[in-house]
């Protein structure tokens, strides 16, 4: 019988990439502050992270928790771009439930750069209301949209493909960073990618993209994989806000009138009555679908930068620090004959594993989730089945 063994908490990522032609990676510029007068950054902190329940909660989801470190997904979000982006320079777009502690949890930002929705009506709107309204500040403005929840592990890299990608959304594109795909994913967006440089600089390239697809099934994945032209979206987008709004004015003319109405009573007393007007009557549409798989405007910065969406446990588990039997853990953990799995806790419990594989244990103290790794992504449904039960008191 193999000894029982401990388990560390925090790690590194563990994967391998496909290449791609002129990938930008850490050992191109380096990257230090570069705040270019003209570019401001945008934070979208939305979702509940459904996949990480029972830790993710509706009032403390996955982008307000220390999953990584001792700061937050948010606070890490925010750090990383205060070298593109000062404090005042960079929006935070939440719901109403969210709005203390982000501003609790970021507090050298100006509480009127913290843009609160009064509903989730998708990131269409959400990005699109934080465009118009730094268009009315800085009409000349480059605004780059970065998801609070996701984790760059390569910082330097990172920096440099924002700074490409400042570059081709001068030039008038739509502009989003594309990451080599390391397996058939079919919860991401793809990108197709041509050998059309639009820009060239010391830190990269970007490319026009052919076409951008949403969430493909797995036969189409995997052919998108092999061959090569494909990235995937992580949701990491740039532009100059005017070029975004002509856009979007072309093909959400009803959001784009919605959201230049309530930009231009931003900052005045009529702002709450606005809001409580026209946000209901914006379409629900994804950033996404509503504008990027339209436009024939995009262009894309391949970048290899230790990516991660955090998406779920198994995810969360390959950011961890893992033991010579492949078991991560962020708790009192104590496990024998046990291989390739996570364990995390939120009590002072011991927990003892024994000839377990492949499973995922999440300790909280009024929940209690076990599930074999490889469902990880199923998790959403435990969280739907209790939503119909009206177990508010777990969600």
């Amino acid at each position: 019988m193999s000894r029982p063994h401990s388990t560390p908490a925090f790690g590194k990522a563990k994967e391998t990439a496909v290449t791609f032609p002129l990938m930008i990676d850490s050992n191109m510029a380096s990257a230090g502050t570069v705040h270019d007068g003209d570019f401001w950054a945008v934070i979208p902190a939305g979702g509940s992270g459904t996949r990480l329940w029972p830790l993710s909660r509706s009032t403390n989801p996955k982008f307000l928790l220390p999953l990584l470190s001792e700061r937050s997904l948010l606070q890490r979000t925010a750090d990383r771009l205060e070298g593109l982006a000062p404090p005042q320079r960079t929006l935070i777009v939440c719901g109403p439930a969210h709005g203390a502690p982000v501003a609790e949890q970021l507090p050298h930002f100006p509480t009127t750069n913290l843009v609160v929705e009064p509903t989730p009506r998708g990131s269409g709107p959400a990005i699109s209301l934080a465009a118009a309204i730094i268009a009315r500040l800085d009409p000349e403005a480059v605004m780059g949209s970065f998801a609070a929840d996701h984790e760059v592990r390569d910082e330097e890299a990172f920096t440099c493909a924002v700074r490409v990608a400042i570059e081709a959304a001068k030039a008038g594109w739509l502009v989003t960073i594309g990451l080599p795909p390391v397996r058939p994913e079919t919860g991401y967006g793809y990108i197709e990618s041509t050998e059309e440089v639009i820009v060239t600089t010391d830190d990269g390239s970007a490319f026009r993209s052919m076409r951008f697809v949403e969430k493909p099934d797995l036969a189409r994945a995997r052919t998108y994989v092999e061959s090569g032209r494909f990235l995937w979206n992580a949701s990491m987008f740039i532009w100059k806000v005017r070029t975004f709004l002509d856009e979007l004015a072309q093909l959400q003319p009803d959001l784009h009138l919605g959201v230049t109405q309530i930009a231009a009573a931003w900052g005045t007393p009529e702002r709450e009555q606005v809001v409580a007007e026209v946000w209901p009557t914006l379409p629900e549409v994804t950033i996404d679908e509503g504008v990027m798989e339209r436009t024939p405007r995009v262009a894309v910065v391949p970048a290899e930068m230790g990516w991660s969406d955090v998406g779920d446990w198994h995810g969360l588990g390959t950011l961890l620090d893992s033991d010579e039997d492949g078991m991560s853990a962020r708790a009192d953990l104590v496990h024998t004959r046990s291989r390739d799995s996570l364990v995390w806790s939120e009590t002072n419990r011991v927990i003892a594993l024994v000839g377990l594989e492949n499973v995922v244990v999440v300790d909280t103290p009024d929940a209690l989730l076990i599930v074999n790794r490889s469902e990880a992504q199923e998790v959403r449904s435990v969280v739907g089945a209790l939503t119909r039960s009206l177990r508010s008191e777990v969600l």
